[in-house]
């Protein structure tokens, strides 16, 4: 993309929507009233009027905002909804609490309703549900259209997208992007999968603005109805995950692989040179791929700001700004000041000298391995590392981090879950190695307390559970609010229990 087609975002002052991450990283909550369509631009107001009158089904309301968002959108437009939802109301009262005043939208909570599958113009997803729900297959059956949050911003958005995937580092990848994107354009918008909907913003999108989305392998599913790929992809990695969900790896892989199966000879692919899955997938790509390499004179900024694991990220995150003409030295300057994000191996304080490492975006082995190794040089033996792991099982292989854990914690403090049986039963089958102390908690409360008892002035107490959350917590983002919430309980009890 040349640099003359992009020179007129310069120097303009960004418009703001309503859940849009504005230039400060704050969510602007500006309103935008039912119906009301005047201070939109006709084709905002066309994409809008395409819903009205229309009776639409919302399977899944959840507890992540996109579910919200969507409700909203329609809504507004003019659409009649409904929204069914397996969980009962006490647990989707902050979702619920967000739609008050919508007229428009009735409620089936706590079960679905085979009826409402077939009495609808659009039936609308959670990207959790799954496809061989046996109320998506009724609704196929009786030919109605299914589509997604994301399925409907794509079919519907003016603007180039650029989109990210993979199974680490997307979400530090597109936050990236969009901090480096923001130094060139005013118009630049970040969404996807960061529990904001990407519905807020379509209606004030224009044909020059530039979309940042971070995709879930979920999210690419769905998409694959749409047979829609952004116009610029970024492939930062593949490790095993949410097989559980999906119909094994090579499904897994399918789904990643929509982020850029629909491209043309006119778009690009990013991709991690370093990972061998990757380069296989790419070779598949009918669009530019490009493998960049993170410069030499950054590395010690990345490793220092981020941790080395954050190198291919980084270096794809550079590559997408070089492309739209973001200067070196513009670059350097928002990698210097760049702290990461919330809830990845982000040092969120010390209590009494002992250090805590919030990484509740752990949910595979690997990430928690490079956690251990991380923090494991940061605290060298005399200095203890305690690490807090476990949780639920997405059907993976915890060999790895089984031994790692065996040759690296001193201590590990477990919480309930499926994969956490599966990982005691592997370190005891290799048997404890001499000084690794196993406890099991029943909640981060218990938890936090156990480790920190055990810690001393230098110690390193880690969450990175290596597992997914789901049984204990609403969501890893809960489990790390909750971990956040425990230590700064400690902070001001001021004293060890």
């Amino acid at each position: 993309m040349s640099e003359s087609k992009f020179t007129n975002f310069k120097n303009k002052s960004p418009h703001l929507p309503s859940g849009v991450l504005d230039p400060a990283g704050r969510i602007s909550t500006t309103p935008i009233h039912p119906r009301s369509k005047g201070s939109l631009t006709s084709q905002a107001a066309g994409i809008l009027g395409r819903w009205g009158d229309k009776r639409v089904l919302v399977m899944g309301l959840g507890l992540h905002d996109g579910g919200v968002g969507t409700v909203k959108f329609l809504a507004r437009a003019g659409a009649q909804v409904t929204v069914t939802d397996l969980r009962p109301r006490r647990i989707l009262t902050p979702a619920l609490d967000k739609l008050r005043g919508l007229k428009n939208v009735r409620y089936i909570l706590g079960k679905h309703r085979k009826k409402d599958f077939i009495g609808h113009d659009l039936i609308v997803k959670n990207p959790g549900v799954q496809p061989n729900s046996p109320y998506l297959k009724l609704a196929k059956k009786h030919r109605i259209p299914i589509t997604s949050d994301m399925g409907l911003f794509f079919g519907a958005c003016p603007a180039k997208i650029i989109g990210i995937t993979g199974t680490r580092g997307k979400s530090t990848t597109a936050h990236l992007i969009w901090k480096f994107l923001k130094t060139g354009f005013a118009r630049v918008y970040l969404g996807g999968n960061i529990r904001k909907s990407v519905l807020d913003f379509l209606p004030h999108l224009k044909r020059n603005d530039l979309v940042v989305l971070e995709l879930s392998s979920f999210q690419l599913k769905d998409l694959a109805r749409q047979k829609k790929s952004p116009h610029i992809a970024v492939l930062t990695n593949i490790f095993r995950d949410h097989l559980n969900w999906h119909r094994g790896f090579r499904d897994y892989l399918q789904s990643k692989s929509i982020i850029f199966k629909f491209q043309g000879k006119k778009d690009y692919l990013f991709a991690n040179t370093k990972d061998k899955i990757v380069r296989g997938l790419a070779k598949s790509a009918h669009s530019h791929v490009v493998f960049p390499r993170l410069p030499k004179h950054l590395r010690l900024i990345v490793d220092k700001k981020l941790g080395s694991q954050f190198r291919e990220s980084t270096a794809l995150a550079i590559a997408v700004a070089r492309h739209f003409k973001i200067s070196p030295s513009r670059i350097e300057k928002i990698l210097r000041s760049f702290r990461g994000l919330p809830g990845r191996q982000k040092h969120i304080g010390r209590v009494k000298g002992i250090n805590f490492i919030n990484d509740t975006t752990s949910t595979i082995p690997e990430a928690a391995m490079a956690a251990i190794k991380r923090f494991r040089m940061r605290a060298p033996r005399p200095r203890k590392l305690i690490l807090i792991a476990g949780g639920s099982d997405k059907k993976l292989d915890f060999h790895g981090l089984a031994a790692m854990i065996k040759k690296n914690a001193d201590i590990v403090i477990f919480l309930p879950g499926t994969a956490t049986d599966k990982i005691v039963q592997l370190i005891k089958v290799k048997t404890w190695h001499q000084g690794l102390t196993p406890m099991e908690a029943k909640s981060m409360s218990d938890a936090v307390r156990k480790a920190y008892r055990l810690a001393q002035y230098g110690d390193y107490i880690v969450l990175s559970p290596g597992a997914a959350s789901f049984g204990l917590f609403l969501n890893e983002f809960d489990r790390g609010d909750q971990f956040v919430k425990e230590v700064q309980k400690l902070k001001h009890d001021g004293k060890r229990r």
